[in-house]
């Protein structure tokens, strides 16, 4: 599976926006996406959980479904396996969600080549596999040498051509 590339414009676009879901996110306060979900919140952005396994998650209400979440939100961030991302992007869809992000860093991540299809059929902007991380301003110097390499080897996310 050959991820497809996504430009600056359009992750930009997606970490503009000021309310967005995490679905997936884990129970685990130690776990990356825990972290990642912090960082969000330092970004200013808030972030609603959804995770049909809990009520609550980092002190904020958690959702069961992405449909459930009021007042709605304008992004969803995938934090699931590829097989679950199938799932959510259709929820995404139901609940009228314009922009979705399949989060990788390594591995598979949540990108699912009929998820991408699918939210493409459907006008849905998607962002499929990159980790949010390399792209918000003052995050780890990890991430930061994760972009430098990146860029480096040609493979980092380019301005849309005019």
């Amino acid at each position: 599976m050959g991820v497809r590339s996504v430009s600056i414009e359009t992750i930009d676009d997606f970490l503009a926006q000021k309310r967005i879901a995490m679905i997936g996110v884990s129970r685990d306060a130690k776990s990356f996406s825990a972290d990642l979900f912090r960082a969000l919140l330092r970004h200013g952005i808030d972030v609603v959980p959804v995770n049909p396994h809990a009520t609550e998650i980092l002190e904020r209400r958690c959702f069961a479904r992405v449909q459930d979440v009021r007042p709605p939100v304008t992004g969803a961030l995938l934090m699931t396996s590829p097989e679950g991302t199938d799932e959510a992007v259709a929820d995404c869809a139901a609940a009228g969600i314009p922009r979705v992000w399949m989060y990788r860093a390594g591995g598979k991540g949540a990108v699912s080549e009929k998820a991408i299809d699918f939210c493409q059929s459907h006008g849905i902007t998607v962002v499929p596999g990159e980790c949010p991380l390399m792209f918000l301003k003052g995050e780890h110097a990890v991430h930061r040498f994760h972009g430098f390499v990146r860029k480096i080897t040609g493979s980092y996310p380019k301005r849309a051509r005019a």
